[in-house]
């Protein structure tokens, strides 16, 4: 039986293709976003709820990139060749100690409670391998195309597009050494997992915004001066 998970997985490595030109010589977790980068914006939430063993990747503007994460005592963990979220993470098993994790993307800001306790609050080893933080579509701001995934009665997911998957998850890594590829998405964790009906889904009821794109920006930082009123 997984214990409660004390570690954390940052995921700030990838190329920030969608918010070009501003990625050019910047990495996306690096961007202000109402006075506030957004990798520290990830930092409060998990902070916040105690956490502070914690690592991020490091390959776009590894330079720059693992800087920053050094001066916020956060463990860089470099990857010569983009692993992808779930490469990533097998990669940083090692230094995460050991599972379950919390992992979380650093490309959002959030309106509402700190989704980090609450997750916390909700796993149960027994029944899940991994429990992903949704949000209704109506509730996900700048967030392109449709939602991942449905959430049936007991709270299972199920691929739909009902809900969207904020980049906020623990998981069990236990089955990505079932696949083979170095470089992965946790997709397909998460395929193996539902496939044993241990995919669960936790209902984020505050506002979530996906700052993907340099327009995004406007957008999150309207969200946020809307929570600050």
């Amino acid at each position: 039986m997984c214990r409660r998970p004390d570690a954390v997985m940052l995921f700030t490595a990838g190329l920030g293709t969608r918010m070009r030109p501003l990625t050019d010589h910047i990495p996306k977790p690096l961007i202000e976003v109402g006075g506030c980068t957004l990798l520290d914006h990830a930092l409060h939430l998990v902070r916040d709820a105690g956490l502070d063993r914690i690592a991020g990747n490091t390959h776009y503007l590894a330079d720059k990139m693992g800087a920053a994460l050094a001066e916020r005592g956060v463990r860089a963990l470099h990857e010569p060749v983009l692993l992808d979220t779930g490469g990533g993470l097998r990669n940083a098993a090692t230094t995460l100690g050991a599972p379950p994790y919390v992992t979380l993307n650093s490309d959002a800001v959030w309106v509402g409670p700190n989704p980090v306790p609450t997750i916390l609050q909700a796993w149960d080893p027994a029944s899940m391998d991994a429990l992903l933080v949704v949000v209704p579509r109506n509730r996900a701001i700048s967030h392109p195309g449709e939602g991942d995934f449905r959430v049936d009665a007991a709270g299972r997911l199920r691929r739909g597009t009902d809900v969207v998957y904020t980049g906020l998850q623990i998981i069990d890594p236990a089955l990505l050494d079932r696949i083979e590829e170095q470089v992965f998405s946790l997709n397909l964790a998460w395929d193996l997992i539902g496939a044993r009906g241990r995919l669960f889904g936790h209902l984020y009821d505050g506002i979530w915004c996906d700052v993907g794109q340099p327009e995004s920006i406007s957008a999150a930082e309207h969200v946020l001066a809307e929570r600050d009123v």
